[in-house]
């Protein structure tokens, strides 16, 4: 099942027991529902994308004529922290246009075992079907090119992305491998560059032997591939904000590297410059 990467989550960390897996929520229970676009501050523009049967909600922030970039989620939702890296990545230069598909309709998870439920139930091939679309909805609105990142369950997404979105023109992924039965990373069509953490310990999931073996078959895919391991960074090295910070901790993730962040950072930025320029 594609519910897998989700088990994998929950034997991996002391915070997320096995037994979370099998919690039953009660019927009528209510994760948080919020807006991004409603602030009048926000600098994001609420969109809706049409795909299949189905419209999603979806948040752009950049330069109207800019190369497009899809960011997808953690498996917490469409919360801070997501919003947080696409405001980043419409300001790094030379100017990207940024947009977030709403995965969950909505909701969001305001702690590990909201988050493990919400990912948990994922239609994952529905999800790349909303990446898709994204991708679409960007070249036809002003971005030549197109690339898909994404962080944590986003990161295996944007992987999959590369195999499964013809469309696609590059993918930074950070923290994350797609399960096999979702997508091979052997068959990836676009340029791929990953980042995991060294202390990272979502064993099959983002751990280094994971990282190191979706090395192995990116380089069997053919398409220009890298693969950047941070020496003492654990999982979700990349959210760096109080919140995040606080919440990383309580998930027993104590280390703090803005110079590992800031390259990521840098790696990212050359990526898609090269990949997603005109």
């Amino acid at each position: 099942m594609l519910a897998a990467a989700s088990r994998i989550l929950s034997r991996s960390t002391p915070l997320l027991k096995p037994s979370l897996a099998r919690t039953h929520f009660p019927a009528g229970y209510r994760f948080a529902v919020r807006s991004m676009a409603d602030s009048a501050a926000s600098p994001f523009k609420k969109i809706q994308i049409q795909r299949d049967d189905t419209t999603f909600d979806a948040y752009v922030v950049g330069k109207e004529d800019a190369p497009g970039i899809v960011v997808v989620q953690e498996w917490w939702g469409v919360d801070f922290e997501i919003k947080n890296h696409a405001v980043k990545i419409s300001q790094l230069n030379p100017g990207f246009k940024a947009l977030i598909p709403d995965l969950y309709r909505g909701k969001v998870g305001l702690d590990t075992a909201e988050a493990q439920h919400l990912m948990s139930g994922l239609d994952w091939p529905g999800a790349v079907k909303d990446i898709h679309a994204s991708v679409n909805w960007l070249k036809a609105n002003g971005s030549k090119k197109v690339g898909v990142t994404g962080y944590c369950m986003g990161g295996a997404l944007a992987i999959a992305s590369s195999v499964l979105v013809p469309e696609v023109d590059a993918v930074v992924s950070f923290y994350g491998v797609p399960p096999p039965e979702l997508a091979d990373p052997t068959q990836a069509k676009a340029p791929v560059q990953a980042h995991f953490g060294e202390l990272d310990n979502f064993v099959g999931f983002s751990d280094v032997k994971t990282a190191k073996a979706l090395e192995e078959k990116l380089k069997a895919s053919g398409v220009p591939y890298e693969v950047h391991i941070y020496p003492g960074s654990a999982h979700a090295f990349m959210n760096i904000s109080p919140d995040g910070v606080k919440r990383r901790k309580e998930m027993g993730m104590d280390d703090h590297d803005p110079a590992a962040v800031e390259l990521a950072w840098s790696r990212f930025q050359s990526w898609m410059t090269r990949y997603l320029s005109a």
